[in-house]
């Protein structure tokens, strides 16, 4: 059975606490039992945005160059089931007033059949497809892949069978606790294969990228200069903030979307 529509209020009134639950996984039996009920088979990627891609000369000079946004157009075509979320549970639980809190996640597979109807609508691929683009245009970043946490709110399953894509902003993201988060749950949030973003020497220091640009707070001043530390997940919001041009992206796995959609098929099933 569905969750009903009051679960949606009950995470509206508890989000703020995604903080310490982040920091309670960090004791042995606690985060065990959280990465158990909560993160358990699951694998994600951040996916790089499309308009800021980019340096690496071998790619750009294929006639055929693939962008980042490939990886969901190619689940939402061979899904057999599309769902959209009337609300993005992130912004509307923080009343964010920067981004569109209408613009909620996308749902593929058989799972996504048993969403509450109160939460979204069923649409088809064109209309996934559309809304996909109109978050990229609001300047979302999409996250993708097999999140166990949405089959355990929405109450559904298996989670093999449901596909999510996150469409998120830096000030109101779940995955802002990824800092904070065990590494044994963090791990399984990724950058896309083959993606390296790194500082130039035209940085002079300002500090934009570091307002609440990065989702994961993976970039900071140090010496007057921006440093990029590893944990980043490669979403370049950073290098489309920056007015020096000093933060450049090199992709060096020629098959990044490729091995992307592979690696998220090894875990999910949208027909």
């Amino acid at each position: 059975m569905a969750s009903p529509y009051w679960i949606k209020t009950f995470i509206n009134h508890t989000f703020s606490q995604r903080f310490l639950l982040s920091k309670l996984s960090r004791y042995p039996v606690i985060g065990t039992l959280i990465r158990h009920l909560l993160f358990e088979g699951d694998e994600i990627f951040y996916i790089l945005q499309d308009k800021v891609i980019p340096v690496n000369k071998t790619l750009s000079q294929k006639e055929d160059l693939v962008t980042p946004s490939e990886v969901l157009e190619h689940f939402i075509r061979e899904a057999n089931f599309h769902w959209i979320m009337d609300f993005c549970i992130c912004r509307d639980s923080t009343k964010c007033e920067d981004y569109p809190r209408e613009l909620g996640c996308i749902f593929l597979g058989k799972a996504a059949m048993d969403i509450n109807p109160k939460f979204g609508r069923k649409v088809t691929p064109e209309e996934a497809l559309e809304h996909a683009k109109r978050c990229r245009e609001a300047g979302l970043v999409h996250l993708i892949g097999r999140n166990k946490l949405d089959t355990v709110w929405l109450n559904v399953g298996p989670g093999r069978n449901l596909l999510t894509i996150c469409n998120c902003c830096p000030c109101c993201c779940l995955w802002k606790v990824l800092p904070e988060i065990t590494p044994e749950i963090s791990s399984k949030i990724n950058r896309m294969p083959g993606v390296v973003i790194s500082v130039t020497d035209q940085c002079v220091g300002c500090g934009k990228c570091t307002l609440d640009i990065c989702f994961v707070d993976a970039i900071m001043i140090e010496n007057e200069r921006a440093v990029i530390k590893d944990h980043c997940r490669g979403c370049g919001r950073c290098v489309s903030i920056c007015k020096n041009n000093a933060i450049e992206i090199k992709i060096e796995n020629d098959e990044f979307v490729t091995d992307t959609i592979k690696r998220i098929s090894n875990v999910v099933d949208v027909k």
